[in-house]
């Protein structure tokens, strides 16, 4: 079912939790998603990219295909757009829907961010809309945007900007990386920066970007069946996971997941040669993208039985 996020976010600032937003881009990885939250009992976000909105025939169609498939299950579920580019991309994500939009001002200088942010919060309140901003840059690519440095936000400026544009979440820049970046360890977070915000904008929902970890483990694991990944590193889930005591409600997670989907259908293929019908290698992939998220929400997110009760639904 689906909930405004500012009723979740409370939630998890109220009982120390995080939620995470999964990248879907179709029906299995959707239903992956919403499967490992109700066997978890653990709210979470639908997430739509902007890389989502090319690979859909029709975003419209994919929204309501979405509300569908969140009508069949009783747990907490957030529909949210992340990374708008522009003005114009927020404002259609909200035409078309979306309760939940994040818009990338990030790439701007402070004060352009502050115009453009709060045009779309005046825009999406009206329509009773939530508006997640960015302040700082974390280095990587997100869709077609590229950062090659990290720029942590400033914890005055954060409390200022949140002032100035009266957006409703903000995703911060405190260590993590979009896609991982070259390294030998993994990268990270600047707990006494984070503190510093959480201390500027007591109760306020702070957001990580690039929350998926990037374990030696699976990058060795596709890379035997035959991937090229090069090594990369990102924040640790150890240092994620204690982000939930200063003010973090929301973690973006998707690598990982898109790492074991991959691993699964390169695995399925090289052992079973003779298989040529998608639905066996898929089915395979779909799974290890639950067991994947469902790790995620009981070892990281501790939002694991944050939800009592759950209709299980599946769509084998």
């Amino acid at each position: 079912m689906l909930i405004h996020p500012k009723d979740l976010f409370s939630d998890c600032l109220k009982r120390n939790y995080m939620i995470a937003a999964f990248n879907v881009f179709n029906l299995d990885s959707a239903t992956a998603v919403l499967e490992a939250a109700a066997k978890e009992y653990s709210p979470v976000i639908l997430q739509i990219s902007m890389g989502t909105r090319k690979y859909t025939a029709s975003l419209p169609l994919f929204i309501d295909v979405l509300r569908l498939c969140t009508n069949n299950y009783n747990i907490p579920v957030i529909l949210h757009h992340d990374h708008c580019p522009s003005v114009e991309a927020s404002k259609e994500a909200i035409d078309m829907g979306i309760p939940s939009v994040m818009y990338d001002g990030s790439h701007l200088s402070f004060e352009e961010n502050v115009e453009s942010t709060r045009e779309i919060t005046d825009y999406a309140h009206k329509r009773g809309i939530w508006v997640e901003a960015e302040l700082g840059s974390i280095p990587g690519f997100e869709d077609e945007t590229f950062s090659d440095k990290a720029v942590f936000t400033d914890p005055e400026m954060a409390k200022a900007f949140v002032e100035k544009t009266n957006c409703d979440s903000l995703a911060i820049a405190v260590g993590t990386s979009h896609g991982g970046v070259l390294s030998e360890h993994s990268l990270k977070i600047d707990f006494m920066q984070l503190k510093k915000i959480s201390r500027v904008l007591p109760g306020y929902p702070l957001v990580l970007h690039g929350g998926a970890s990037l374990s030696k483990e699976l990058i060795d694991s596709v890379n035997s069946q035959g991937a090229k990944v090069p090594y990369m590193r990102n924040v640790s889930e150890t240092d994620i996971a204690l982000c939930r005591n200063y003010g973090v409600v929301k973690v973006n997670m998707d690598v990982d997941n898109f790492m074991v989907y991959t691993t699964k259908v390169r695995e399925t293929l090289n052992q079973r040669p003779d298989k040529y019908d998608p639905r066996i290698y898929l089915k395979e992939a779909k799974m290890a993208f639950e067991e994947q998220v469902r790790h995620k929400m009981k070892n990281v997110l501790n939002s694991a039985h944050m939800t009592e009760q759950y209709e299980k639904v599946t769509y084998d």
